[in-house]
């Protein structure tokens, strides 16, 4: 039995991290985020945002390690494999930032589905700045639209979790999909 693929995603200060860690402190396997392992790779080498450096080879990175991840999924022999973040999340994020990329970019995107994605809206009140994350809360804002738009471009259904706590929004992924 291959595992369903399911994508949490969201932009930044959204909350996604802690549900995805509860999920996994429930016992469901979740995919990690790589993007600040990413970033701190550059750093060792003296780039401070990599991203900002250099878009393109910081998506190529992300990107190659989401492929990586969505194809170790076929190994796992559960009903449901979560994911923190997908592959449609670095196309825009490079949207965001008004970057242009080839199809290179887009192709895995159409080849490689996820099952479900969830999405987890900006939150003001939980919204904090860190090291990693040098958006401010508009800057997120748009990032979780062009997230929500880039995964409609490939053919998704986003399913937004809506705020509450820790507990309740696992809960609602959970029971969504027992449902379906």
């Amino acid at each position: 039995m291959k595992p369903k693929k399911i994508v949490i995603t969201g932009g930044p200060g959204s909350g996604k991290t802690v549900v995805i860690e509860h999920l996994e402190m429930l016992g469901h396997t979740c995919m990690p985020e790589i993007s600040r392992s990413v970033i701190n790779e550059a750093r060792k080498d003296g780039i401070d945002q990599l991203f900002l450096t250099d878009p393109l080879l910081f998506s190529q990175k992300l990107l190659d390690g989401r492929l990586k991840q969505f194809k170790e999924g076929e190994n796992y022999n559960q009903s449901h494999l979560f994911y923190d973040r997908g592959m449609p999340d670095v196309t825009a994020y490079m949207d965001f930032v008004n970057s242009e990329y080839t199809a290179q970019f887009e192709q895995p995107c159409f080849d490689y589905k996820y099952d479900i994605v969830f999405i987890m809206p900006a939150w003001k009140e939980i919204y904090t700045q860190d090291s990693e994350r040098y958006e401010n809360f508009e800057q997120a804002q748009s990032i979780q639209n062009h997230l929500r738009d880039g995964y409609k471009k490939y053919g998704y259904n986003v399913i937004e979790v809506p705020f509450d706590t820790i507990e309740n929004r696992a809960q609602f992924i959970l029971n969504y999909l027992k449902q379906n």
